[in-house]
């Protein structure tokens, strides 16, 4: 349900940032195209960011007595 959510997320927020962007570069807007892009960014993130997070987490150091 996440990559769902993370998904249509990612089409929203990467639609409106292709639009700002074709527009200060006076470039053409492809809606196909941003929204796909936007996915795939957003669901490597939501992969990658636990993933490196999770090998980067502090190690539980004892005292030796």
């Amino acid at each position: 349900m996440k990559f769902i959510t993370v998904a249509i997320w990612s089409a929203i927020f990467g639609e409106i940032l292709g639009y700002i962007v074709s527009q200060l570069s006076e470039g053409t807007y492809s809606f196909t195209t941003v929204a796909i892009i936007a996915i795939i960014v957003g669901e490597i993130a939501i992969i990658a960011i636990p993933a490196i997070s999770g090998s980067a987490a502090s190690k539980k150091i004892t005292a030796e007595e």
